[in-house]
């Protein structure tokens, strides 16, 4: 299998590569734990001197910059911006001692409010 490793396992020890879609190569499957542990990894020490509130300015920031993409219909830039926020949010728990897979359950089964799936409760529009 394509990027899977010893037994079949995808290099970060999570469930084996998916398929490729058609003009994308196979990726293994990176749970939110392990994405959340790399990021410690990387960045933690360098985020807990920055401290909480000082992080939590910089993932505003990237919430910034990904809004601008959004709304500029940047599609190139998107992924880019995802992942920066994705980062940030991931070294803020952890700097919050917040086990994102946990946090995440909530969202297993479905809408945490109406508990369906697809989510059946009323829908509100955000004037943008």
């Amino acid at each position: 299998m394509t990027g899977a490793g010893p037994g079949g396992r995808s290099p970060t020890g999570d469930r084996p590569a998916q398929p490729a879609q058609p003009g994308r190569p196979a990726i293994p499957e990176f749970s939110i734990a392990a994405f959340q542990r790399a990021i410690e990894g990387t960045f933690l020490e360098r985020d807990r001197r920055r401290g909480t509130a000082g992080t939590f300015l910089w993932f505003a920031e990237e919430v910034g910059e990904l809004a601008r993409a959004i709304k500029k219909g940047e599609h190139a830039n998107l992924e880019e911006e995802f992942g920066d926020v994705l980062a940030w949010l991931s070294t803020l728990a952890s700097l919050s001692g917040i086990d994102l897979a946990k946090a995440a359950e909530v969202y297993r089964d479905g809408c945490p409010t109406c508990h369906a799936r697809p989510c059946s409760c009323p829908f509100r529009p955000l004037a943008v």
